[in-house]
């Protein structure tokens, strides 16, 4: 479970930009929430060019640099990243030429909290350290282990145990532990970088990456809630051709009798659906944390508060799997759907920086919180929250 998410100098974002799934007190939803304290959705708006897309690169930009060694030894042949360069802010001198800089606060099981930081500059890793501490307990979390430049300091539950401290710098130190060693309180923080999927379906490429597995009971809940969406399909058939590449054929049922359809025939949402789902079900499944670029794109807007509300429903996501995604659709950003903290708003500085910040730390005219049952979508459209979609410009151009 991602409890906070904090980076600096990436990608249009200078200053230091924090992403919080911890709720606040007195928020609606309170049902909905993980361990009573934390958020199962987080969603950011805003314009084109306003940095929505950087925050979820940013979160993947740390977990692809953790999990590419790992995933390359355990199967080279693995096509499963979505590649993001490390590159800092570019329009001021000094920034261009500072490191990047994260930090993740998760709890991969129900005993402990970690804090994970690393540092970057031009592929080379300048910092990095992993501290944990026990959930509820008093005192200062313990050191695993600091690295600053080529010097690795290890803390007391790993000194003991003969610990190679040489890596090179630009592998990541708690990589490096994972695939040489088997130790528990390493093990225990990849156990959380594994269960993170990240998805860029802004990318037309990306939705022919199918992730759907070869098992008979997983299939028929994956028809039983495509139907439910209201796209009736029978049952589906996949064949593989080879080279990544796969043949799926939907079975339309009408009057008893088949009809076999092309997925490439099926309408781009049926086909969205069709890529989305799956990865739904897993992370509800496996308590994953699932990162969505453009999730809205080619969905229905009641589509999508479905999906949304499979999240927030604690009969349904027993195992505190969370989501996070962009979204230009409007329609979804209702009081019944979303809390205050769950809605994030990015935006450009006249510097060109982006800015993030949550609809709860807004305040209106009179100097109070928004009103958890206002009507967001309507205020944000008339701009009130900062993010201007700009819309009001476009309608005033005559």
């Amino acid at each position: 479970m991602l409890c906070q998410f904090t980076f600096r100098n990436f990608k249009s974002y200078k200053e230091e930009t924090v992403l919080d799934f911890q709720a606040t007190s007195g928020g609606t939803f309170q049902d909905s929430l993980l361990c009573d304290s934390f958020l199962p959705v987080a969603v950011i708006y805003g314009p084109n060019a306003g940095g929505k897309s950087n925050v979820l690169k940013a979160l993947n930009y740390v977990y692809t640099l953790v999990m590419r060694p790992i995933i390359v030894i355990r199967n080279p042949q693995s096509n499963n990243l979505w590649d993001v360069e490390c590159k800092p802010f570019l329009f001021d001198e000094y920034s261009r030429n500072s490191p990047s800089e994260f930090e993740l606060f998760f709890r991969s099981d129900e005993v402990y909290e970690y804090r994970y930081t690393v540092s970057v500059l031009d592929g080379h890793i300048l910092s990095e350290s992993l501290y944990r501490k026990k959930i509820g307990a008093k005192g200062q979390p313990a050191m695993l282990f600091e690295r600053s430049g080529s010097d690795v300091v290890l803390g007391a539950s790993l000194r003991k145990s003969s610990i190679n401290t040489g890596v090179n710098d630009s592998m990541p130190y708690l990589s490096f532990l994972a695939v040489n060693y088997r130790l528990e309180p390493i093990d225990t923080a990849i156990i959380w970088f594994e269960k993170c999927c990240m998805k860029n379906y802004a990318n037309p490429f990306s939705e022919i990456r199918l992730f759907l597995r070869n098992d008979d009971d997983f299939k028929k809940k994956l028809i039983t809630l495509i139907n439910e969406t209201g796209v009736t399909i029978h049952d589906f058939q996949i064949q593989n051709e080879g080279d990544e590449r796969v043949t799926i054929t939907f079975q339309h049922k009408i009057d008893d009798k088949i009809y076999p359809l092309d997925i490439a025939q099926e309408s781009d949402g049926t086909q969205k659906l069709f890529n989305v789902l799956p990865l739904v079900m897993i992370a509800l499944s496996e308590g994953k944390l699932l990162v969505f670029d453009e999730l809205d794109a080619k969905l229905h807007p009641k589509l999508l508060i479905f999906l949304i509300k499979l999240f927030k429903n604690k009969e349904i996501n027993r195992h505190n799997a969370q989501l996070v995604f962009t979204s230009h659709d409007v329609s979804s950003m209702r009081s019944t759907v979303f809390r205050t903290d769950e809605i994030w708003f990015a935006c450009k500085n006249t510097d060109e920086s982006s800015d993030l910040y949550s609809l709860y730390e807004l305040r209106d005219e009179h100097h109070n919180h928004i009103s958890p049952s206002a009507a967001f979508d309507k205020q944000y459209l008339e701009g009130r929250y900062g993010a201007d979609p700009y819309f009001q410009s476009m309608m005033n151009w005559g």
